[in-house]
Parts: structure tokens; C-alpha cells; sequence
């Protein structure tokens, strides 16, 4: 079993157990399959995505590192949800897509996850976005280096559109 493979299995095996002790989870639960979930998670991306641009025309970029950021990850809930199953860990959500990936699930190539946020980020040299996303909300800068901006934005954009292709299938 692969590293993912058994992060998803203790991602499911800490919500079952949470939600006997606390009716709620902090994990990752198996449901019904929900298309129309999906493209509500992708509407809600889409919203994410008019943010970061609106942050960005404001002299607001560092703060749009967050909304670029969620709108990718709301991608991968909707993803998520298609599949069936429901996060509330993000590190349960990555887990989940690796898994997908690795049984080829679905069409979404493993280095556009890595950019996102890796499961093993002694892997990769460039930051994640999930790592930029920290650095900005939780340091002090200002502002967020136009290019840097640029690439994020136009990640989200891709992996928005492969998202869409997933979920219509």
C-alpha cells in the first residue's frame, strides 16, 4: 500500500472514530457519490478565483495567496465529492487525490498536485501553494511578487478547467 493509500485509510479510520466520540470528524468519510455537490464546490472555486483577481486589483496580493489557494483546493473537494467521500482535513483531501491519481481514477497529473501541496515535500524544490498560502497569511509582507501572482492564478485556472473535465465524466 502506497504512503497516500494509507494516509486515506487513517483519514477514514480518525473520522469513524471521532464521529462515535464527538458526532463530528476532523477526517475523511466515505458518502454518496454527489455530482451536484461537486459543482457546487466548483461554483465555489470559480467565487475564490473572482476573489483573488478583485484582491489583486486592490493592492491586496499577499492576502490573495489565500483565495488562490482555496479556489484550488475547493477544486479538489468537488473532485472529492464526485467520488464520495467527504473531507475536513486537508492533508486527508491531498491523500484522497494522490489515491485517485495512483489508481488512475482520475485524469489529473500527479506534478500539478505537487504544486499544490505534496504528501512529500522533500520531493519537490518549489514551494506548494499551500506552503505561499502560510507565508502570507501568517507573515508580514504586504504584497505578493507579480509573477508569483501570475503563476498561481494561472495554476488555479488549470486546475480548475481539468476539475470540470472530471466531474462531467
Amino acid at each position: 500500500m502506497s504512503h497516500a493509500q494509507n494516509k486515506v485509510r487513517w483519514c477514514l479510520d480518525k473520522a469513524e472514530r471521532e464521529v462515535k466520540e464527538h458526532g463530528r470528524h476532523r477526517g475523511l468519510s466515505k458518502t454518496k457519490p454527489d455530482k451536484e455537490k461537486a459543482r457546487d464546490f466548483i461554483r465555489k472555486a470559480e467565487h475564490y478565483l473572482m476573489a483573488t483577481d478583485y484582491l489583486k486589483k486592490g493592492n491586496f496580493s499577499d492576502i490573495s495567496a489565500s483565495t488562490v489557494f482555496y479556489s484550488m483546493y475547493h477544486c479538489l473537494l468537488a473532485i472529492a465529492a464526485k467520488f464520495g467521500y467527504e473531507s475536513r482535513n486537508q492533508e486527508c483531501t491531498f491523500a484522497l487525490l494522490y489515491s485517485l491519481i495512483e489508481d488512475k481514477e482520475i485524469q489529473f497529473e500527479r506534478a500539478l498536485l505537487d504544486k499544490i501541496a505534496s504528501l512529500d515535500t522533500d520531493k519537490t524544490t518549489e514551494k506548494t501553494s499551500a506552503e505561499i498560502r502560510e507565508l502570507c497569511q501568517y507573515g508580514t509582507s504586504l504584497s505578493l511578487k507579480d509573477d508569483l501572482y501570475k503563476e498561481l492564478f494561472m495554476l488555479s485556472q488549470e486546475v480548475l478547467a481539468k476539475t470540470k473535465t472530471i466531474i462531467e465524466q
